[in-house]
């Protein structure tokens, strides 16, 4: 999911914020069950739904164990840069490994996360293509050792 600065935000109601919350529990939710909770019918549900996925508010995706997928390290790289911020992000964006790329404010420009099958293909990838994307002029890497929680259910304001 890519967020912009200039997208114009969405306004969400009530009824499609606990919307949202009963995907957040449970993406896999029937409309028909969300819409006994919120009240309103199945079609309606999938539309609010389809609104609120089209308007960038949300995506409904499986969220995978990289290591059970066979990505047996995950990495944030902390990234400094030089010159101009985004157009190194996109094309950290691009790059099949890196699945969350952030503009920061500190000691990083950027921090990506990656998943790697191995800590050779790591490397390859911080050596050959991370670090030639031009603008980029140091890295950190902090490997991850154990993720002790990972939550997508923050609710809604």
């Amino acid at each position: 999911m890519t967020r912009r600065q200039d997208r114009t935000p969405v306004a969400l109601d009530d009824v499609s914020k606990a919307i949202i919350e009963q995907l957040q529990q449970d993406g896999r939710r029937s409309y028909a069950s969300i819409g006994k909770v919120v009240g309103l019918s199945e079609a309606a549900v999938r539309q609010r739904v389809q609104r609120l996925v089209d308007g960038g508010v949300m995506q409904v995706v499986a969220v995978t164990d990289p290591l059970e997928l066979g990505f047996a390290r995950q990495a944030m790289v902390g990234v400094k840069v030089q010159g101009p911020l985004e157009p190194v992000a996109d094309a950290l964006s691009a790059l099949d490994e890196v699945d969350y790329v952030v503009i920061t404010a500190g000691s990083f420009d950027l921090l990506v996360e990656v998943v790697c099958e191995s800590d050779d293909h790591l490397l390859d990838l911080l050596s050959h293509r991370v670090r030639s994307i031009e603008g980029v002029v140091a890295t950190e890497t902090f490997m991850y050792l154990s993720l002790r929680k990972q939550t997508y259910s923050w609710g809604v304001r």
